[in-house]
């Protein structure tokens, strides 16, 4: 309980699937936390519902409570880079209302509950503005803090036993629309998020190097590294596979132009699975 009397979210990062990859601030967060709200995506995504649960089980204090809801919706019909902004801005919308009536309803004021997020809260996760639009909102009054988590792209470039960042040269973080659009800058190193289907389907020029990862941090991980040109093929095929096996999929990719040195053993056709 907060001394104030004021309900207390806390978001926090519970990295990319790994268990392990749960950071001490992490577990002493959920350790004061008194109810967890988890959000349904529906069967399709039931695995991820079951990770967080096994995580508020063994992590989380005695007396605590679970409250699942129904995660509104998306379009998710492909549209114009202005519609698909609305159709993000809609969901937004329906989530906001969503978090509002769970921190009203079900957190007693003084109360602490959290929200967990895969992956870093930081990166294209909407739960941070959500939460905003729902304290401009003003219809409940809460504070709010943010455990940062253990991100895919942190897991992706340890599992490659490669970088992000290379001496002195800058990294790109971007979604996979974005870069299928606007295209990839001459010697630029990208971290493509979400979407990364896209930017393998019309970048497989010479002169690119690819590592590429779904699930990566959980024992479905898949990995595959070497030329774009060679490789990207087979890497579609995987995504197009694992999606229909599961029923979703993350990923990310570190597209990396003239990498000169890269591991010993980085040409991989797929390794994991």
């Amino acid at each position: 309980m907060t001394g104030d009397g004021r309900r207390r979210i806390l978001v926090i990062g519970i990295g990319a699937g790994d268990p392990d990859h749960v950071t001490l601030a992490a577990v002493r967060a959920m350790r004061d936390c008194e109810v967890f709200f988890l959000l349904d995506k529906g069967a399709q995504a039931s695995e991820l519902t079951r990770l967080r649960r096994n995580l508020v089980a063994e992590h989380a204090g005695p007396g605590h409570r679970v409250v699942e809801a129904a995660d509104p919706r998306r379009d998710r019909s492909p549209a114009s880079p202005a519609g698909y902004q609305a159709q993000v801005v809609d969901w937004r919308h329906r989530r906001a209302a969503l978090y509002e009536r769970l921190i009203r309803d079900e957190l007693a004021p003084g109360g602490t509950g959290a929200f967990l997020v895969w992956g870093d809260p930081a990166l294209y996760d909407s739960t941070i503005d959500t939460l905003e639009e729902v304290v401009g909102r003003g219809a409940v009054s809460f504070t709010y803090d943010v455990i940062p988590g253990v991100s895919s792209l942190s897991v992706l470039a340890a599992r490659h036993r490669t970088t992000l960042t290379r001496l002195g040269r800058p990294v790109r973080i971007a979604p996979g629309r974005h870069v299928a659009g606007s295209g990839l800058a001459e010697g630029e190193d990208v971290a493509v998020m979400l979407d990364v289907g896209a930017a393998l389907t019309v970048h497989q020029e010479e002169g690119w190097w690819v590592y590429w990862g779904a699930y990566v941090g959980t024992p479905e991980e898949l990995l595959v590294s070497g030329p774009l040109a060679e490789v990207a093929d087979r890497v579609l095929e995987l995504r197009a596979a694992a999606r229909e096996r599961h029923g979703w999929i993350m990923d990310a990719c570190l597209l990396r132009a003239d990498d000169p040195e890269p591991p010993a053993d980085a040409v991989s056709p797929v390794r994991g699975g």
